[in-house]
């Protein structure tokens, strides 16, 4: 009798710690199929990770959880959603280098792991103080699909004896269906970013055929304009950034259009902004575009041109009005091709070509510091001289047919005669305002005419024909040859006269060593001479 009173206690002990390891296991099973739920109710990392971290807390006890991935383009991982079990999620998108974090090794080696509190001492002696700051234990658990490892998985603790063998298995268990999950989720940020790209996009595009961009293509036979057309072909093909110069209405739009045409990225969008329309305060936003809650009235995220144009051409017109605020940012887009939209810290990658076209004299906006000169190195790549529609008189009588043929069309008028005085009258013609001017008398010009003969408002002409003539200047060729010489000269005084390094003239102008100095000896550029 006594035997059997010693063994009762032994018993229910037994029996308790039975329904225990019972009720740990259907609370591992049922972590299991909340996880396996994730998969198809959850699609953006911050629901993902509160979600998940809920549902772990019931068998896994922890005081944080964060999700790491990687980043292709950098090599690095990056953390993009870390949650607190006394709080919400943060979206922090830090880097963890593969070498100096615990997330990084474990991504490296692809072996799950527990850090101890002398491991986290080494591995988080400079991180951001995102992790608790009584933080004893971490494990970091590899997320595989079958298309490789995308991150890890982390889980920390204030506990020092946290994730016992037993959790981690438990941990590994789950980690496939978390790596499908965030595989879903990477997938459904993409679909919904190229969503949001195309929608701009035909946005964008609407509004563009609405201008109906139309100088009535290249039309013209002049030295000077074939000379331009040259230029183009040899460049097009390239990626080399196109700085086109001249005087308002000579057509530095409709040049930029044939570049991207002519360019590998001709299947890619041409998006063009028009910086002198703009007010200075919505440059920014409209150039690298914003995130909801940026500023007062931002109720939408919205995509910038830059993001716009990735893959294909922008074209900055009137790039001298750039603010020098925005000056620096750009240059950083350029050269490193990365940019963050306003209201946002995630870097963004783009590979756009870029066109920029101007009619201020920016060389002297360097002078009176109002252009940065490394950001106008960086445009100036390939110059391109427009001439004014003055520089190439032959060409007037081409232009004036097609836009008789344009204007009269609409109009239902059947237009076949020109006077040949008028024509030498327009020929003669100083035409400040060049091609859009011709252009718009023309219009004009066929409204008047109720018969065959265009009746050209030659009262219109007079202050241009009685205009003194201005000294020949020089050819556009000499012009530009002229401007590089400087531009070269400048570089090399601002670089002490070296040529090649970080800090050299070459660097300076943005192109290589050896091209340098072939333009030197081209251009007879000597050492005494600078």
């Amino acid at each position: 009798m006594d035997e059997q009173i010693l063994t009762v206690p032994a018993l229910l002990e037994e029996a308790q710690r039975l329904q225990q390891e019972l009720r740990e296991e259907r609370d591992r099973l049922r972590l299991l199929l909340d996880v396996n739920n994730l998969l198809v109710s959850r699609l953006d990392y911050p629901e993902l990770l509160r979600t998940l971290s809920e549902s772990m807390q019931r068998v896994v006890k922890h005081d944080s959880a964060s999700v790491a991935l990687l980043d292709r383009a950098t090599g690095q991982l990056k953390l993009q959603a870390l949650t607190y079990t006394t709080g919400g999620v943060i979206e922090p998108d830090i880097a963890l280098t593969l070498d100096g974090s615990a997330a990084g090794i474990t991504f490296r080696t692809g072996v799950a792991r527990v850090f101890r509190k002398e491991d986290l001492d080494r591995f988080f002696k400079d991180a951001p103080p995102l992790l608790p700051p009584s933080l004893q234990t971490l494990c970091c658990i590899p997320l595989v699909t079958r298309r490789g490892t995308l991150g890890t998985l982390n889980v920390a603790s204030v506990d020092p004896d946290a994730f016992p063998v037993q959790e981690l298995d438990l941990l590994k268990q789950i980690s496939t269906q978390v790596a499908i999950a965030m595989e879903n989720a990477l997938a459904y940020q993409e679909i919904m970013g190229l969503k949001d790209h195309l929608a701009d996009e035909k946005e964008y595009l609407e509004g563009e055929i609405g201008l109906g961009h139309d100088f009535g293509g290249i039309i013209g036979e002049s030295t000077s304009l074939k000379n331009v057309l040259r230029a183009i072909e040899t460049v097009a093909p390239t990626d080399a950034t196109v700085l086109i110069r001249g005087e308002t209405g000579t057509g530095k739009e409709m040049l930029a259009r044939a570049i991207h045409n002519l360019s590998p990225r001709c299947d890619r969008t041409f998006v063009r902004l028009n910086l002198a329309a703009l007010p200075a305060s919505l440059i920014e936003s409209e150039l690298f575009g914003y995130e909801r809650g940026a500023f007062t009235g931002a109720t939408n995220s919205k995509i910038g041109r830059l993001e716009l144009a990735n893959g294909g051409t922008l074209f900055l017109d009137e790039a001298g009005d750039i603010p020098a605020e925005i000056q620096p940012k750009l240059l950083r887009a350029l050269q490193e091709k990365e940019f963050e939209r306003l209201g946002s810290t995630r870097t963004q990658r783009v590979d756009v070509r870029l066109i920029a076209a101007t009619n201020r004299d920016l060389e002297q906006m360097i002078a009176d510091g109002l252009f940065r000169s490394d950001l106008y190195y960086r445009l100036n790549v390939f110059p391109v001289h427009v001439p004014a529609l003055r520089e190439r008189p032959d060409d007037i009588p081409s232009l004036v047919h097609h836009f008789v043929d344009k204007f009269s069309r609409p109009l239902k008028r059947r237009i076949t005669i020109i006077p040949s005085a008028a024509m030498e009258a327009l020929k003669r013609s100083y035409w400040p305002g060049n091609i859009r001017e011709l252009e718009n008398l023309i219009e004009r010009a066929v409204i008047l005419s109720s018969g065959p003969e265009l009746k050209v408002p030659l009262a219109d002409l007079r202050p241009a024909l009685t205009r003194t003539a201005a000294p020949a200047p020089k050819t556009p060729a000499e012009q530009l040859l002229e401007m590089e010489r400087q531009q070269i000269l400048t570089a090399l005084r601002e670089s002490g006269g070296t040529i090649a390094g970080a800090t050299g003239a070459a660097a300076r102008l943005g192109i290589k060593r050896t091209t340098l100095q072939s333009r030197m000896q081209k251009l007879g550029i000597t050492r005494p001479s600078f």
